[in-house]
């Protein structure tokens, strides 16, 4: 309603529609609850009215979702009849704020949709709103007299000469449905589908299995040239009949599988889509047409599809060590190297880098996230689920792409939010919420934390710049990050989550700085032992002499000292005119025009 809670006490939020009396109309309202600061159960409850009555009370969207959160839509249905005492009438929809649950939200309400649909009436009436009733006046012929018989007959003449032309439309429908269906039976069995051509991709395809099957499509236009169209009796085979012992996991999409094809040679991950999902049917054409055209050894790769029996599946090479996010938080796996986690962190972002400038159009993902980084089993991280991708600007001088704002709570880019205008920028930012989550060993979204440590990427930028980026450190890399690497990455994390996506780095000089950190933390380990033992109370002094001497009560300093967590880190700030590094044999920043 507003950002002022007393005024929306005051007011309720309505809507009026105009009907045609004597009919019933179902009126079905849309909720979905995307505001960030909306993330847990009454924080938003309103009542809800129709026609002065009251359908809903202490109405809570993440209630009537299951508890399934953010994001997720859903709809109510009502039923209302109108009386034929007048002409027409208006239907009145209110929606007003309850506080009886408490003060957390109920100051407000929202609706994302409303749909009115006329049902006939007994008699199987649309007719549209009721005619006024017909005064006779003198010298004007009534509807009964003489003089109206002819326009009587030649009403008829049109009435009889629809019915004839729609007679005739349906024999020739009829007849080129037959024409099409013998045609279709003398290919016979072709190597898209046993049950004849798919319709995941048809524009008009319908929401139920049962009316997919029934609709007529031209042939897929899936590029099947470009990866392998697989039966589904293979895909039964590969997964052994889609056994729950094999499940790798659950996403958005469905349901992933680990599977072998040809004969057990080759281990696969088949992704099941599931087959009601609108959205879905998008996702999956997206994901073939954009993986089956390139090839990068930091993008996961397509082998190839399934759309038989109206099903969506997608084949992938598989990925021997998971998600990123397996091997952060909430696992029974060991945690990463602080190196190793360079590494990945540097491999994802050549992959997106070459979305971004590698192909003719850059492509901008949309989903960057831990969970779309798999690792293979060298570790070798792969940026995967290119479903919600997108391509970038196509005409000259263009610089965004108006579209709806699709992505993942959390890293989701503020200014696309917005302003609804797609960038390479966007990705950055997500990309920027990736670095601090493998940092931090923490979720990207912790509702259970204090409110200003909700999003984790304002709370690292957050203490980046208040310098207490050490006390939010993974405990676990206590003592085995150099203070100028950890100072460095900090610092383009920092940068890819700014507001303005303007002021945010482009994914090149993203890889280079982080390239540039796995460079210093490999020249501290090579010199003096290596790294430091952050955290104790005399490391002080043996950091300070490692960054130049720096004081702490020095201005210039970037990090200071922290008990929070036992990880505390001292270093100096890096000048604008130089590298400001005193172990100058490690490394030369190339894009600083003064040290080359």
């Amino acid at each position: 309603m507003g950002p002022n809670p007393e005024l929306n006490l005051k007011f309720n939020l309505s809507w009026t529609v105009p009907v045609d009396a004597g009919f019933t109309y179902l009126v079905r309202l849309h909720f979905c609850e995307i505001a960030y600061p909306v993330t847990e159960i009454n924080m938003r409850v309103f009542d809800i009215f129709i026609n002065n009555q009251t359908a809903e009370k202490n109405f809570d969207v993440l209630v009537q979702n299951n508890r399934m959160g953010l994001g997720v839509p859903v709809y109510k249905d009502y039923i209302v009849f109108f009386p034929s005492s007048t002409e027409s009438q208006d239907l009145w929809i209110a929606l007003h704020p309850n506080t009886a649950n408490g003060p957390h939200g109920g100051d407000d309400a929202e609706m994302n949709g409303l749909e009115v649909f006329k049902l006939n009436s007994s008699s199987g009436n649309l007719a549209g709103p009721n005619p006024p009733m017909l005064i006779r006046q003198p010298g004007i012929p009534t509807p009964g007299s003489p003089s109206n018989k002819s326009s009587h007959g030649s009403s008829a003449g049109i009435v009889g000469g629809i019915v004839g032309g729609a007679v005739a439309l349906v024999l020739v429908l009829l007849v080129v449905w037959v024409v099409l269906k013998k045609k279709r039976a003398r290919r016979g069995k072709d190597a898209w589908s046993s049950e004849g051509p798919s319709v995941w991709l048809h524009p008009f395809s319908s929401h139920t299995v049962s009316s997919v099957k029934t609709m007529l499509s031209s042939k897929s236009s899936l590029p099947s040239k470009l990866c392998r169209h697989f039966s589904f009796e293979e895909i039964r085979a590969a997964t052994n009949d889609f056994d729950e012992a094999l499940l790798l996991g659950v996403g958005g999409f469905g349901k992933v599988y680990n599977g072998s094809i040809d004969n057990g040679k080759t281990r696969v991950a088949i992704k099941r889509g599931n087959p009601l999902s609108q959205q879905g049917v998008h996702e999956f054409q997206t994901e073939i047409e954009m993986l089956s055209k390139l090839r990068h050894r930091h993008l996961v790769s397509l082998i190839g599809y399934c759309e038989e029996n109206c099903e969506m599946i997608l084949v992938y090479d598989y990925m021997g060590q998971g998600t990123l996010r397996e091997h952060l938080y909430k696992t029974q796996n060991p945690p990463i190297p602080w190196k190793q986690r360079l590494d990945i962190c540097i491999g994802a972002a050549r992959g997106l880098h070459y979305l971004h400038t590698g192909v003719k159009h850059a492509i901008i993902h949309r989903d960057v996230k831990t969970t779309n980084i798999l690792l293979d089993d060298n570790w070798v991280a792969k940026v995967s689920d290119f479903g919600l991708s997108k391509t970038g600007p196509t005409a000259l001088g263009d610089t965004h792409v108006s579209t709806v704002v699709k992505g993942s709570f959390g890293y989701l880019d503020p200014e696309y939010f917005r302003r609804q205008q797609l960038t390479e920028k966007s990705d950055v930012y997500s990309f920027g919420v990736v670095l601090f989550e493998v940092l931090c060993a923490r979720p990207a979204l912790n509702t259970s934390l204090p409110k200003e440590q909700w999003s984790l990427a304002e709370w690292g930028l957050e203490c980046v710049k208040r310098g207490t980026i050490g006390s939010i450190v993974d405990p676990y890399l206590k003592g085995k990050i150099s203070p100028e690497c950890l100072k460095k990455f900090a610092e383009t994390a920092e940068k890819c989550v700014v507001e303005q996506g303007i002021d945010r780095p482009a994914m090149g000089d993203v890889l280079w700085n982080l390239e540039f950190a796995l460079q210093l933390q490999e020249g501290a380990e090579d010199s003096s032992g290596g790294v430091f033992e952050v955290g104790k109370e005399n490391d002080e002094e043996t950091l300070l002499a490692f960054a130049g001497k720096k004081e702490q009560s020095d201005p210039n300093s970037w990090f200071s000292k922290t008990t929070d967590s036992g990880v505390s880190v001292t270093g100096p700030s890096e000048d604008s005119s130089s590298g400001g590094f005193t172990p100058s044999g490690i490394f030369s920043q190339i894009m600083n025009a003064s040290g080359r």
